[in-house]
């Protein structure tokens, strides 16, 4: 019998036949599948014909193609709609997985051959993109360690095996700890409570099975609940519970894996000749050393600083005058800030979310990358791996262009965050593919689902991501979409925010759940002049995350973590009523892959571009500007990783922005 994973896909645009797979088809299809792998690879390596580019790289960006498609699919059920079976699956995989793509990036012959194309690159008469492909791979060679030898690569591969099983036993925990814990409310505990908040609790008491309303540890739930409940004592119940994800011993305590974790990079960076992991992180990306992170850092942390302990002050002084003394706490800052929003700005936010829905903001979404790009959406009725999950077809003057899914729903099965994946990325080589693009979010359910205006912000800036992958136009998958330096791939989707403030775009697309009305237009101004408000606390809790990251792998790994942490908050002045947005037992960025490890600060590094991309349309026609559009799309959303990053936004731009753009951009200075 065929495996429904690697059969022939007969599905409209050869989406994953997702209701035809079921659990028990992953493992021998990986197997399999990683056979044909090495297979290719053997013959690759061990080919007697001299090394070319055709034979040796283009062979190696042909190679895996059923490895690809059982990856695509495991990984995305595994992380949007997970099961015991799935998560057991994961743990089983990761060390295969670790094992086989080690074996491929130490084996000696196939290095050999890689490294006489290097070696004689000057000769080879390949195009820019060809040469940037080799270049990539035989980077991607050397800092993989196939130039170690004896011990030293025998560790290197114990090393990577160990924390391909320990990123993902890390996933698990905090995936346990937020699915498990939730606050039942009575009926007393809902006082105080908007419809919409209400409209959540009672939606995820249905979905935990629950007697009635409860709040999950949800960012979309319980942020809101924090900033409206006036109960205090259940405030600081969820609050304590939301901050203590992965450190709540037993099992799914994740501190001595994060120790571990750091200690592993370490001995990897130093395997490879680098005095920290850091450095080894940072090389490649546009930032290039821990330097000049810290720099960019705490240029932004200064002004932060001072702008959240003057609000901490104001906010003190307001829950004082409700009779509560004592010091301003994490689990009363939202609160407060809400309610000074509403008396300073007039901007309630329960009265503002019925104009912000879900539908509605997918809508503008389209609108924008139709008036930008030329792209069109229409629905597709294709089985997909959950009831939730929505396709539509992405055209272009009638010629397919990709296939976008939306998983916009909070659910228990899957991790917190968000977050886009291609399950085919766009390549011309060796076939024309068309990209299968997900943004998974995790939106309260409600009828109508309603969102706040951070919501929002995100579908925006997910989708921002998605149409990095959508428009690509290279002709290898490996430099395809957003396969980009680390500090740049955030760039597109923070840009993509911008459009949501942009007033024609919400005076179209904000209208009341209840009446179509549009959203008035003293509403709209008074969106827009709070857009920056609180941003004290916000990039506060974001540079003390991206500080405490940097400091984790800039220089010797702390034996422990939480020590370290504290110590880099004391030294910063951390203010009081303020935590990291992601404490080290939750920071799945850092510790569920090397994805983001000394590079959380590369949200930051992409607003200071951002900010300044966005000015590129306002000085000269305007938001949807056809020629900056054009720009964009050919310098930036279509040439992936074809060439350097700095090189690609110099292109756009003409020069490299300061950080003023961000600081003004954020309201921390004056404009």
């Amino acid at each position: 019998m065929t495996n429904p994973i690697l059969s022939s896909w007969t599905t409209p645009f050869e989406i994953a036949p997702f209701a035809e797979i079921s659990d028990d088809d992953f493992t021998p299809a990986l197997d399999q599948a990683m056979t044909a792998h090495n297979d290719q690879i053997a013959a690759i390596a061990e080919n007697s014909d001299a090394p070319t580019f055709g034979n040796t790289i283009e062979a190696l960006e042909a190679a895996g193609e059923q490895l690809d498609k059982v990856l695509s699919v495991f990984f995305t059920v595994a992380g949007a709609d997970s099961n015991p079976r799935r998560e057991e699956l994961q743990r089983e995989f990761s060390p295969k997985l670790s094992a086989h793509f080690s074996g491929i990036s130490s084996n000696k012959a196939l290095f050999k051959r890689v490294a006489d194309l290097w070696a004689r690159r000057d000769d080879l008469n390949l195009t820019e993109e060809q040469a940037r492909v080799l270049m990539l791979t035989h980077r991607g060679f050397v800092r993989a360690g196939a130039a170690l030898a004896g011990e030293d690569d025998t560790r290197m591969q114990e090393i990577k095996s160990r924390l391909a099983s320990l990123g993902t036993s890390f996933t698990q925990n905090l995936l346990a700890d937020e699915r498990d814990w939730f606050m039942d409310l009575t009926e007393e505990d809902l006082q105080g409570l908007p419809d919409f908040v209400l409209d959540a609790a009672r939606a995820a008491g249905l979905e935990k099975e629950a007697q009635g309303p409860v709040v999950t540890l949800s960012r979309s739930l319980i942020v809101p609940f924090l900033q409206f409940s006036p109960r205090r004592d259940l405030r600081e119940k969820a609050y304590r519970a939301w901050a203590a994800r992965g450190a709540n011993g037993g099992d799914t305590d994740n501190r001595d894996i994060a120790a571990e974790i750091l200690g592993l990079r370490e001995q990897r960076a130093k395997l490879l000749g680098y005095d920290s992991f850091a450095d080894y992180k940072l090389e490649t990306e546009m930032a290039r050393t821990p330097d000049r992170v810290r720099e960019l850092l705490m240029q932004v942390w200064e002004p932060a600083k001072s702008r959240a302990d003057a609000d901490a002050e104001i906010l003190t002084q307001m829950m004082q005058e409700d009779g509560i003394n004592g010091p301003l706490e994490a689990w009363d800052w939202r609160y407060y800030a809400e309610k000074r929003r509403k008396a300073e700005h007039d901007l309630d936010e329960a009265a503002l979310k019925p104009y912000l829905q879900l539908d509605r903001m997918i809508e503008a979404s389209f609108a924008c990358a139709n008036r930008l790009f030329g792209l069109e959406f229409a629905p597709l009725d294709v089985p997909l791996y959950h009831p939730d999950c929505r396709a539509w077809e992405v055209t272009r003057g009638g010629q397919h262009i990709a296939v976008f899914i939306g998983d916009y729903f909070a659910r228990g099965s899957k991790r917190s965050g968000a977050w886009c994946s291609a399950m085919r990325a766009q390549a011309k080589f060796p076939k024309d593919q068309a990209p299968v693009v997900i943004n998974v979010c995790n939106f309260a359910k409600g009828d109508p689902a309603l969102l706040s205006y951070d919501d929002a912000r995100t579908l925006f800036h997910e989708f921002g991501h998605a149409l990095h992958q959508m428009l690509s136009n290279v002709t290898y998958e490996s430099i395809s979409g957003t396969s980009v330096a680390r500090d740049f791939v955030e760039l597109p989707s923070q840009l993509y925010e911008h459009w949501l403030e942009v007033p024609e775009v919400l005076a179209e697309f904000a209208t009341h759940a209840e009446t179509g009305e549009p959203m008035p237009q003293e509403m709209l101004q008074k969106v827009l002049k709070a857009a920056n408000f609180d941003q004290g606390f916000q990039t506060v809790e974001y540079v003390a995350s991206a500080l405490v990251d940097l400091a984790f792998h800039d220089g010797d790994a702390p034996a422990d973590p939480m020590a370290k942490q504290a110590e880099v908050l004391a030294d910063l002045g951390m203010p009081h009523a303020i935590g990291m947005r992601h404490a080290t037992p939750h920071f799945a960025h850092v510790f569920a892959g090397d994805g983001y490890s000394s590079g959380y600060y590369s949200y930051m590094w992409s607003e200071v571009m951002d900010a300044d991309a966005f000015a590129a349309f306002e000085e000269v026609g305007g938001a949807f500007d056809t020629e900056r559009a054009k720009a964009l799309e050919d310098n930036i959303l279509s040439t992936g990783g074809s060439r350097e990053a700095e090189d690609l936004y110099l292109a756009f731009r003409g020069r490299l922005p300061g950080v003023d753009a961000l600081l003004k951009g954020r309201g921390l200075i004056a404009a």
